[in-house]
């Protein structure tokens, strides 16, 4: 079948709202051996995008059809790249192409195209993230566009299920907007890819606020101006309400997982008691929480993180949407033994990609991407 020329385009809501939204129900995400997982952006084709601080959406055309999607945003990170340690970051995401119209290069006329606006816009890098089996998605970047593979972070995902029992030993504690900023740049501002606008973040109103946990018994003062805790061991997480931006739906899952699902909510129907682990509705539209900024401090902290996440876990119950709960770690994190997720639905190994856009970061990019990764990672919510 012959197509006509490819134009690529910024895009217009107004003439391309409908055209996208079609174009999001009917194109997957994830591996096709796995799962598909269906994007339901509830109208707001930049949802993904909008609260970063500067954003881009292109649209491809053939024919007059819209046929392919792609979203950036910029911002500043830290970087383990002395003696700078901060860099202006290009986040390539929402990358679709209508199957039929798929292994044309429209793809790679989009991700060049966000490319030169970063370029036009100083940034320093620009990466991607994708599932590390998704075939495709790498060798587009990787072996076409000349990124290069830089970390492999754990996507933790758990369930909304029954409520969860809290520990009698752990005080928690809700933070104002100033405590939870001034914790951040002191324990986290050194962390891989810490985004300097951490207050704007913090007060977004998708933000449902900062926890932190610490042993009962103890006083949890108000943080100093340094950010001074006086706590020996505590730990802390922020709330993002993802499902607020756009909702997820199941379009594919192994016959196992089906046959638990449905026979696990039966049988805790009928045998409550029993008490087995039950698997949610996928398969209608879904919302969910994103953990960020989770840090702890201490040797006896990680059961203060636990505790937070449960905390969590019960605060989502009463969202009637909400069905897992989702935080990113570091591939290296401990952190990862401490925070409940269930390994069915989890990805253990996320791809992270890098490419330099400056000459002069090109020379140091290969010292950033053999560097050990840190043991902490911070994950932005605005590109979950």
């Amino acid at each position: 079948m012959a197509f006509g020329e490819t134009k690529i385009r910024n895009y217009e809501e107004r003439r391309d709202r409908a055209q996208v939204e079609d174009l999001e129900r009917r194109c997957e995400v994830g591996p096709a051996e796995r799962v598909f997982l269906f994007t339901d952006t509830m109208g707001d084709a930049i949802c993904r995008i909008r609260n970063s601080p500067m954003y881009k959406m292109l649209v491809a055309e053939v024919d007059n059809q819209l046929v392919g999607v792609i979203r950036g945003s910029i911002k500043v990170v830290t970087v383990r790249k002395p003696p700078k340690d901060l860099a202006k970051v290009g986040y390539v995401l929402g990358l679709r192409v209508l199957s039929l119209y798929r292994r044309r290069g429209i793809g790679l006329k989009l991700v060049r195209r966000l490319e030169e606006w970063f370029v036009d816009n100083q940034v320093d890098y620009a990466y991607m993230a994708t599932e590390k089996d998704n075939e495709a998605s790498v060798k587009l970047f990787v072996d076409k566009l000349g990124y290069v593979k830089f970390r492999t972070p754990a996507i933790l995902v758990n369930p909304v299920r029954r409520r969860v029992h809290l520990s009698s030993n752990i005080e928690i504690a809700k933070l104002k907007v100033e405590e939870a900023e001034l914790l951040y740049r002191k324990f986290m501002a050194s962390t891989e890819f810490f985004s300097q606008d951490i207050d704007r973040i913090l007060r977004n109103k998708l933000s449902l606020g900062t926890w932190v946990a610490y042993p009962r018994g103890e006083r949890w003062g108000e943080v100093g101006a340094d950010g001074r805790v006086e706590n020996s061991n505590w730990a802390m997480l922020s709330v993002w309400n993802s499902g607020e931006l756009f909702k997820l739906r199941l379009g594919k899952a192994p016959l196992s997982c089906l046959v638990y699902a449905k026979g696990s909510r039966v049988v805790d129907r009928l045998l409550p008691c029993i008490k087995v682990p039950t698997i949610p509705d996928f398969f209608n539209p879904f919302g969910f929480y994103f953990m960020y900024g989770v840090h702890r401090e201490g040797p006896l902290s990680g059961k203060m993180v636990r505790t937070l996440c449960n905390y969590v876990h019960n605060m989502a119950r009463k969202t009637k949407d909400c069905k897992v709960i989702v935080t990113e770690v570091g591939g290296c994190d401990t952190l990862r033994l401490h925070i409940p997720h269930w390994k069915l639905l989890s990805c253990p190994e996320d791809l992270w990609c890098i490419k330099a856009l400056k000459n002069e970061e090109r020379n140091g990019l290969h010292e950033l991407t053999i560097t050990p990764p840190s043991r902490a990672l911070f994950v932005d919510p605005r590109e979950v």
